[in-house]
């Protein structure tokens, strides 16, 4: 698990590894550089030893990461050219570095903003400018050498963060100037801002790059915010035993459809059924019986007495985990129906879709909500629930207070999905893909997680797990399907697949 650090939060960890590995400043830039390097030459953007770079660098100890990348590139023997926006006003690690690349014969050019940046026989640009040393916008000949690098039409790659972000993820301002990388190579945790929509279109690609400091340390910093990474799924894997039969994983039960949303309840009914639950039944409108008896023929069905929406509840004594909403409606009887869950489950739940939205539209509702019940909003639903949010960082923090002030796990949907937990902590998921924003993608998640509650599962162990799977899942379908023609029933589809390469049955 990689915790997610501020500018500040960084600047302590580096003083730290400084006073305590002990490591002086100028071998930690070193240290770091080389790092950064190593994993710039394993991008598909260098295309062999011919690759030519142009690397500019700002004036501080980003700058000097440049010139220290700039040195070993050129001893690696790789073509390379390095610009600096200035070299008399520079830190001290910078001037030292600049030393270094002059006895090894590189002379820096100094950026003249009238002529702006002479790209011609580069292949890749580094941005070695201002990393996560910025605490206001870009302006003046700063400003200018951000739109230089911009103006080449090279592929750029970011050294920490492109020049002009800052870490922390407030929302771009209007004209604000900001290098746009194809690839951020961020040092040792990932920036809050590399996790927000708004800065997606500047940050490219991004892949940490470890540079050795204290992880002790790090998690002793109180980080709020991490990103989750493979081994920390396999540890919520429910166990399975030589004789366990049905009954040991559990019967979950889905309230789900309404007229002309059938569909909603087939998928999220099927998503349940490659969850690993040992029973699964789907309460549903009674028109949709033989639909759904024909699409997923392993689960059981309780048709509604209505035949066009949900409308009563079930008798809840035989199920170990119930999710509601997919395709439900917000039918006054649909809300009647989810209002006495609320108030009569007793064991866990999961609500996504239509039952959000009803719970938007009772708000009082929200104090009725029994502990750890997972909430799947999408953006919108959330800010339907609590209110417009400015920034994806806005709506990150209301997520995270909502869910400690109702007891809940809250799954905040999207790119680096968020699983916010009652103590206040949010864990982003790294896997899926854009071809995933498709209708449907939502209620396959909503019967995985349903059924992950039913055999156990602690809430924000199933939402992390669930996620990840839902996510892995979605790779594996836009690998055989492409992101544009995949859907979500091809997310079902890949479910084993995915279960098995997280047991570590395919290699």
């Amino acid at each position: 698990m990689l915790e997610v650090l501020d500018a500040d939060a960084m600047r302590a960890a580096d003083a730290h590894a400084i006073a305590h590995e002990p490591i002086a400043s100028l071998d930690l830039m070193e240290r770091a550089a080389n790092a950064f390097t190593g994993e710039l030459l394993r991008s598909p953007l260098v295309q062999g030893a011919g690759t030519s770079f142009l690397i500019a660098c700002g004036p501080g100890n980003n700058g000097g990461d440049g010139l220290v990348s700039a040195r070993s590139l050129h001893q690696k023997g790789y073509p390379v050219r390095v610009v600096a926006l200035e070299v008399e006003r520079t830190s001290q690690d910078f001037t030292a570095n600049l030393k270094r690349l002059r006895d090894a014969g590189m002379l820096p050019q100094v950026f003249d903003p009238d002529a702006g940046l002479d790209a011609s026989g580069c292949d890749v640009l580094i941005d070695a400018g201002f990393g996560t040393g910025l605490t206001r916008p870009l302006e003046g000949r700063a400003a200018s050498f951000a739109e230089a690098m911009n103006a080449t039409g090279l592929p750029i790659v970011s050294v920490d963060l492109p020049s002009g972000m800052p870490a922390g993820g407030a929302t771009p301002e209007r004209g604000q100037v900001l290098v746009r990388a194809r690839l951020t190579l961020t040092f040792q945790c990932p920036k809050p801002v590399l996790l927000q929509r708004e800065w997606a279109p500047w940050t490219g690609r991004w892949k940490v790059v470890p540079i050795g400091l204290d992880e002790s340390f790090i998690r002793s910093l109180g980080a709020r915010q991490h990103l989750l990474e493979l081994p920390d799924i396999r540890r919520l894997l429910p166990e399975r035993g030589a004789f366990d039969h049905k009954g040991d994983h559990g019967h979950a039960l889905l309230l789900a459809g309404a007229r002309g949303r059938v569909g909603a309840a087939v998928l999220a009914t099927r998503a349940c059924l490659r969850s690993g639950a040992g029973l699964v039944t789907s309460a549903v409108p009674g028109h949709a019986l033989p639909i759904l008896q024909a699409t997923a023929p392993e689960a059981m069905c309780l048709p509604d007495g209505s035949p066009d929406h949900l409308t009563h509840l079930p008798g809840l004594g035989p199920f170990t985990a119930m999710g509601m909403g997919p395709g439900a409606g917000t039918h006054e009887d649909t809300g009647r129906l989810l209002k006495l869950l609320i108030q009569e489950a007793a064991v866990p739940l999961v609500l996504d879709a239509d039952a959000l939205n009803l719970l938007a539209e009772n708000p009082t509702w929200l104090g009725f909500l029994p502990k750890d019940t997972i909430l799947t909003p999408h953006p919108g639903e959330f800010d339907r629930l609590a209110g417009r949010s400015d920034s994806g960082q806005e709506r990150l923090d209301k997520a995270r207070e909502f869910a400690v002030r109702h007891g809940v796990v809250l799954v905040l949907k999207g790119a680096w999905t968020a699983t916010c937990t009652p103590d206040g902590h949010a864990f982003h998921n790294a896997t899926g893909n854009p071809g995933m924003a498709k209708g449907g993608s939502g209620d396959v998640l909503t019967g995985l997680l349903t059924g992950l509650r039913a055999q156990g599962l602690s809430a924000a162990a199933a939402a992390m797990l669930g996620v990840w799977l839902h996510g892995l899942a979605g790779d594996m379908a836009a690998r055989d399907h492409g992101m544009d023609a995949m859907q979500a029933g091809d997310l079902i589809e890949a479910l084993p697949e995915a279960w098995q390469v997280l047991r570590e049955a395919l290699p």
